[in-house]
């Protein structure tokens, strides 16, 4: 069964790439200073692909992780 986004894996990668890598609490933490109303369950299942990402969304999670929106894009041979 196809997930409900595309970027999920993509972010869960991006997160655990930083130095020192980034819980999903701390994700959400930074993901509701910049404003979006977030826990560490939606951003699970985010990562999961059990949840859409509206445009919006994409550039929150791309700010808070650090990172441009293409980065969170899967590659054309994924």
């Amino acid at each position: 069964m196809p997930g409900l986004n595309i970027v999920g894996p993509n972010i869960k990668a991006a997160r655990l790439a930083r130095k020192p890598p980034v819980t999903q609490q701390a994700l959400a933490a930074r993901l509701q200073v910049l404003g979006w109303d977030i826990d560490r369950f939606g951003v699970s299942k985010i990562e999961r692909g059990v949840r859409r990402v509206t445009d919006e969304e994409l550039l929150f999670l791309a700010k808070a992780l650090g990172i441009s929106i293409s980065l969170l894009m899967p590659s054309e041979e994924d």
